[in-house]
């Protein structure tokens, strides 16, 4: 029973690893989107030397 168990918290700590790791990459993509219309907005400025975020 004892070997089970560990399988089995096994199986689910790896699930959660694999789930928290996919949400992280979709994080990933949004953060990497905003960053890319970061430089869209920024060049149809006119070519200013404002940047569009305060750091």
């Amino acid at each position: 029973m004892g070997p089970l168990l560990l399988v089995l918290l096994l199986a689910l700590i790896l699930f959660g690893i694999g789930f928290a790791v996919k949400v992280l990459w979709w994080i990933a993509l949004a953060v990497l989107a905003v960053w890319l219309l970061g430089f869209v907005f920024r060049s149809a400025d006119g070519g200013s030397r404002r940047r569009w975020y305060r750091w």
